[in-house]
């Protein structure tokens, strides 16, 4: 067990975060022209406004055919009413009950991992060995692609979400590196559901082609798109939130001797995680007309930009903001969103990170990070490790 596993860049970049939350809560980049928000309320403001502060960030992204394809199902990325229509189509099929049915294949995939790992020796690299190949595994299962095609989906994941940086999608050049990676992708899931509409079966995308609502359908492009956002969502969290979640038990451990005594302390573990290291460090959204944000004025068309961890470290939403405390009764975090577009894999998110800890703490007598070893993201782009190795020693 170490001390704090912050990078002296995060260290110094919270610091950044404390001095902005006090002194420049609202305040407008010159060289990037965002309007970068601070505060949790400001945050929560703009995030339950989706009138004023629009989820439709097209006109910041790269005309670029592989991209305007996988978008027509991202229903992230859309305003009211098209939002709620398709959100509301694709929640038939991807319901809480469909989510918790999914546990005893989360748990075998982990039990399956961590032996292969163990195997090879040496200690285990969480993110490589676990968090990374755990999400991506279960959600080519839950979109019925054969085994034999799993590391072609996580060569995919790889290529979105990890090689390019997490904000390549934002950029010409990133979108350049990525487009073979989207054009397989698309390929490959439109023929999957092409596949499934000709001979309708059981599954996700079967239930996904059935969902209907006031007479409309998913058409086949919309539901590549839910897939592909499933993908990027479902991968990215999971992996993050997983990673944060062991290096915040090694620095603590007299949580971990908690929770080997009181298991049912785990969700609330988890939301402390996600709220003491957000995965996520910015959360954008577009004004959608002329407004007003604590005092100052921002114009329609600006790019405003929450910073997910400040808001998360502010002592006025958050009593010791920067105490790990999973006896918080206060689970307002913001990093799966708020309002009408919360993020709809966050039960998926919570569910792999609670099945996979729970296998840890039950397989391993003792674990430890060695924190000298350990590597990052990008800051800037995302709170998490890319490289996390872990000592263990078996029961």
């Amino acid at each position: 067990m170490g001390g704090p596993h912050f990078s002296q860049e995060m260290q110094d970049t919270l610091a950044w975060y404390a001095r902005m939350r006090r002194d420049e809560p609202v305040s407008h980049d010159e060289k990037s022209g965002r309007w970068r928000v601070f505060r949790y309320a400001d945050g929560l403001k703009v995030m339950q406004d989706p009138a004023t502060f629009s989820n439709d960030m097209s006109e910041f992204m790269p005309d670029v055919e592989e991209l305007t394809a996988f978008q027509k199902g991202n229903f992230q990325n859309m305003d009211m009413p098209r939002h709620r229509e398709l959100r509301g189509l694709v929640s038939q099929a991807f319901t809480p009950r469909f989510v918790a049915s999914l546990e005893p294949r989360i748990a075998a995939v982990t039990k399956d991992l961590l032996d292969a790992a163990e195997a090879r020796g040496g200690t285990i690299d969480v993110v490589g060995d676990l968090a990374h190949p755990l999400p991506v595994t279960v959600i080519a299962e839950v979109m019925g692609l054969p085994k034999e095609d799993h590391p072609l989906f996580r060569k995919w994941a790889y290529a979105l979400l990890v090689d390019n940086g997490v904000d390549a999608i934002r950029s010409e050049e990133g979108m350049a590196a990525m487009a073979p990676a989207v054009r397989e992708m698309n390929t490959y899931l439109k023929e999957l559901v092409q596949k499934h509409r000709a001979a309708p079966g059981e599954g996700l995308i079967a239930d996904l082609l059935r969902a209907e609502t006031q007479g409309m359908r998913l058409d086949d492009q919309e539901i590549v798109g839910f897939l592909g956002l499933l993908l990027i969502a479902g991968f990215l969290t999971t992996s993050a939130l997983l990673g944060n979640a062991v290096l915040c038990l090694d620095e603590h451990p007299e949580i971990v001797d908690r929770l080997r005594k009181d298991p049912e302390l785990l969700p609330s573990v988890v939301e402390e995680v996600l709220r003491y290291r957000s995965p996520l460090v910015w959360l954008d959204r577009r004004a959608a007309r002329d407004t007003e944000l604590s005092g100052h004025r921002i114009p329609k068309g600006a790019l405003v930009s929450v910073a997910l961890i400040s808001a998360a470290r502010d002592g006025d939403a958050f009593p010791d903001p920067d105490v790990f405390d999973p006896d918080r009764t206060n689970h307002r975090h913001l990093s799966f969103g708020k309002g009408a577009h919360v993020c709809l894999g966050a039960p998926l998110a919570r569910l792999e990170a609670r099945v996979a800890l729970t296998e840890l703490l039950s397989r391993y007598r003792e674990f430890s990070v060695e924190g000298e070893k350990v590597e990052y993201h990008d800051p800037d782009g995302l709170l998490a490790p890319t490289r996390l190795p872990l000592r263990v020693h078996k029961r």
